[in-house]
This record gives structure tokens, sequence and C-alpha cells, in this order.
């Protein structure tokens, strides 16, 4: 069985999980191969998640944090230069989930590390989890990734993947949060570089091969147009935000005009059903609302720009669709 190592030069989310996705999809199955990759302040969500009830978006936005959404299950997880990333694709008949992990467990006790195994996706060194896994099947291939811990800020960690609670009934996964650790808290001198080399050589020991290591850039998106297609696909808003399963958001407020109980029912991203229950006076008012936000993306800056056209067509509401446009967009965001 033939050898494939590849390293990603690449910190861009999109980029990574692309190359992920080009890897599973269009090589060729006819080898191990080992993608190593990191990625700059980013939340990755599995396919099925909510970012709205996963992380903090709108500090996302705020802070120049990547929002990518991976095409396999699992939960959250924060990534930034601290994290080393693992992708192992092989033939489906020679695909060998245990040697994987003995791999990486070989690396680490390389660098006086060790860890073990837990359950079917965690490593743990003691009782501290230093890397979590997720796995996908095809007919012919089989593809299993994850992350090690090595230096990730864990107040960001922290920061971006504990939402403020929103009142959502929301179908998809939650994340399980566990004790974790980084990999420099067992050793001080391990870093992307270091750990990277020891999985080579883990690697290339386990299967008794040595091969070159192929570097990955931005040149890679323009020589493979599969690769450039999956970039497109990984960065549109519509794969990151529009994938999100349908949820329910029920919020409620007393403005001096009136009191609002708004239920958004939200599916693809869209808020395809809204009700506005009010004792307000201004019947026109609640009408208008409803209609301005039935169809429109769950996002604060559609709803902001569909709100100031609606006070643009009714002036004389223009007090009203403030108070009610500040209120929606703080609770969308909290």
């Amino acid at each position: 069985m033939k050898l494939r190592i590849l390293k990603s030069e690449v910190t861009n989310p999109w980029f990574n999980l692309a190359t992920e996705d080009w890897i599973f999809n269009t090589l060729n199955p006819d080898s191990h191969t080992l993608f190593l990759w990191r990625n700059s302040e980013t939340v990755v969500i599995g396919r099925s998640q909510n970012p709205w009830v996963e992380c903090k978006t709108d500090k996302m936005e705020e802070d120049n944090v990547f929002l990518a959404r991976r095409q396999s299950g699992g939960g959250a997880v924060f990534h930034d230069l601290g994290n080393t990333n693992f992708t192992f694709l092989s033939p489906k008949a020679d695909y060998d989930q245990a040697a994987n992990f003995t791999i990486i467990i070989n690396a680490l006790k390389s660098l006086g590390i060790d860890a073990i195994l837990s359950g079917r996706n965690d490593m743990q060194v003691g009782d501290r989890k230093i890397s979590g896994s997720a796995f996908k099947h095809a007919l012919d291939r089989s593809f299993h990734h994850g992350t090690l811990l090595v230096n990730a800020d864990m107040q960001k960690l922290g920061d971006y993947l504990n939402p403020h609670p929103l009142k959502l009934q929301a179908k998809g996964i939650k994340s399980v949060r566990a004790r974790v650790a980084n990999l420099v808290e067992f050793n001080a001198d391990i870093d992307h570089e270091v750990l990277s080399q020891a999985l080579i050589e883990a690697f290339c020991e386990y299967y008794g091969q040595t091969v070159a290591v192929e570097e990955l850039d931005e040149a890679s998106l323009v020589q493979q147009p599969a690769l450039n297609k999956y970039y497109q696909q990984m960065s549109d808003w519509q794969w990151r935000f529009g994938k999100t399963p349908e949820f329910s958001h029920r919020i409620e407020t007393r403005f001096d005009w009136g009191l609002i109980d708004l239920h958004m029912d939200v599916k693809q991203a869209v808020m395809q059903q809204v009700v506005i229950f009010s004792d307000a006076l201004n019947v026109e008012l609640i009408d208008s609302l409803k209609d301005t936000l039935t169809g429109i993306k769950y996002n604060k800056n559609d709803i902001k720009a569909n709100l100031n056209e609606l006070k643009q067509r009714q002036p004389d509401l223009a007090d009203q669709i403030d108070d009610f446009c500040g209120w929606l967009i703080s609770e969308i965001e909290n």
C-alpha cells in the first residue's frame, strides 16, 4: 500500500476543510494518506449543528473569528494556531481506525507524552482530553479526522463556544463539553511543527515506508479546480448558516407602545414563519413587522436592512420600528 503525506501551509479554515473534501471525494483511494493542517481562530461546527446554539456568532464577527461547518458530524470545536489537525484517508477495505490512533499515540510517546484512547472518539492524558475525532465512510474509502490541542487559547475556547442562553427549541446535535488540556502542559517544547514532524515519522514508521511531504498553499486552488469548487462551498454563507437544522426562537418584551411576543420558525437559516402577538394599538405596525421579517435570513444584517427599508416606507412608524429593530438584533446576538 502506497503512502501519501500532505501538509497545509494555509491557515484559512475554509481552504483546509475544502482540502479535506478534495482528499475524500477526489483523490484516488489507493493509498494511506495523512493530511496535517491548522487554522486561524475558527469555530468549526458539525454538519448537523446550529451555529446560534453552539457559539456566539456576534462576538466571532466582531473579533474576525471564522465560522466553518465541516462535512462530518460531531460537536463544535474552537481552532486556533495552537491546534494541530490531522486527517487520515484509506481505502475502505484497508481502513484501520485503531492504526490511526496508534500512530498518534506513538507520535506523542516519542515526545514523552503517554496518551490513551478514551471511548471511540477521544484521546486523553490522565483524565484530561487532548484530542477529539470524527469519522466518515463512503463506498470505496474511509476518513478519520480530528484535532490535537497543542497550545490553544483556552480562554477564547470558552469565549466563543459558550453561547448566551437563547430561547431556542433546536433540532440537531448539541456539543458536550469535557475537561481539556494542552500538550504543552506535558512537554513545554511542543509546537505545531514539532508535533507534525512526530506524526509524519510515526506514520511512516507504522507502515514501514518513507515518502516526501507534499506542501499545499493557495496556488493549489488554481491547480486543482475540484479543490477550488470545495473552497467556494466551504466559504459560502449558505453552507455555513443555511444548512442549519430547523429551529424556533421565541422572545418577548414590552415597549411603552405595547407588548411584543415574537415567534420565529427558522428553516435553512430563513425565517419561514413569523408570528407576533401584541397589545399594541397600531395593528398596521404589527402586520408590517411580521411581513418584513417573513422570508428573510436569520441574520442581523438582513434584519437591519429590511427594517430600515420598512422605516423609509413608513416614516410615521420610525420610532417604533427603531425600538423593535434594536431589541431584536440584541436578542439574536445574545
